[in-house]
């Protein structure tokens, strides 16, 4: 018997995630239907999980490192809404 590796798709990846994170069938069931091995799924949910809670441990920038750039854009999207609020009272 020939040992492939199969290589599997990131959309492929999470819709199995998120099938064993609803929890609604099995590790058993969720391998036969997506032919995987219940161990790969494991793997797949608990690395997902560890990076998901790096992600929302992520520091936030503060107002201090903002560039220039971004302070210019905020300006602007300030200056559209406001002009956004008079054309809005002047149309009603």
């Amino acid at each position: 018997m020939e040992n492939i590796k199969r290589k599997f798709t990131s959309d492929f990846k999470l819709k199995v995630i998120l099938e064993a994170l609803k929890e609604q069938q099995t590790l058993a069931e969720l391998s036969q239907k997506y032919e995987l091995h219940p161990n790969q799924i494991s793997v797949w949910k608990t690395e997902f999980l560890a990076k998901a809670k790096q992600t929302l441990e992520l520091k936030k920038p503060k107002p201090s490192d903002s560039s220039p750039e971004l302070e210019q854009m905020f300006a602007k999207i300030g200056k559209l809404q406001m002009e956004l609020d008079y054309l809005k009272k002047k149309l009603s």
